[in-house]
């Protein structure tokens, strides 16, 4: 898996090209693909608020019943 460290770093350059550019539409683009970036550095690191599966216990085999 790719570290948050990675993410920021390639966000942040993506951020000093758009700067360092004079080309409106691609400084643009850069900017929405360290947006992109961004989002989803911050969806791996937020928890997972999906419901939890209900406890199951596991069927016995027949052969753990004896048949």
């Amino acid at each position: 898996m790719i570290g948050r460290q990675y993410f920021t770093r390639q966000a942040a350059t993506l951020l000093k090209f758009a700067q360092s550019t004079t080309s409106p539409q691609l400084a643009a683009v850069l900017t929405v693909k360290a947006a992109d970036l961004k989002s989803q550095l911050d969806e791996s690191t937020r928890p997972d608020l999906s419901p939890l599966a209900p406890d199951v216990e596991p069927e016995s085999s027949p052969l753990a019943a004896g048949y």
